[in-house]
């Protein structure tokens, strides 16, 4: 009897959690004052550059490396796909000046020489992540406290 007090009890509470959904929509500050003056402005989504992408996967492939210094374990070969960083379309081209230009060649040579010079990878790796952050510094700011969980101590 218990038992199956319980089981209608679970049945009643599944089926009444159980609403009609409901859309949530999500308005940007413009298109909502905009809408109040008449306007239409429609929200529009965020799409990253291609250096923004080309970040990200450099910021995965050196959590990758990280942990393999770390450990002791083989190297591998460098990343050609950072090579990209000289000429990947960014969301604002003026923003690939010559600090710009002078912060990639920083982070390139210290990225190659990981995988020049084994013996010293953690040197030059966290040698990488300092032109990484006086870049940031410098164009966005944003990523900063993320760069820095890369450097191995």
């Amino acid at each position: 009897m218990k038992r199956l007090i319980l089981l209608l009890f679970v049945g009643v509470l599944v089926f009444s959690s159980c609403k009609k959904e409901e859309k949530v929509v999500v308005k940007s500050k413009e298109a909502c004052s905009s809408e109040k003056k008449g306007g239409g402005k429609k929200f529009e989504m965020y799409t990253m550059s291609e250096m923004s992408m080309l970040m990200e996967q450099m910021y995965v492939d050196n959590q990758r490396l990280k942990e393999r210094i770390k450990r002791g374990d083989t190297i591998g070969k460098f990343p050609n796909h950072f090579l990209k960083i000289h000429k990947a379309v960014m969301s604002d081209d003026k923003e690939n000046d010559a600090f710009f230009k002078k912060q990639a060649a920083n982070f390139i040579s210290a990225q190659e020489m990981i995988y020049k010079d084994p013996k010293n990878a953690k040197e030059h790796f966290n040698k990488g992540i300092d032109a990484c952050i006086q870049c940031h510094k410098v164009k966005c700011g944003g990523p900063i406290p993320r760069i820095k969980k890369l450097y191995i101590e």
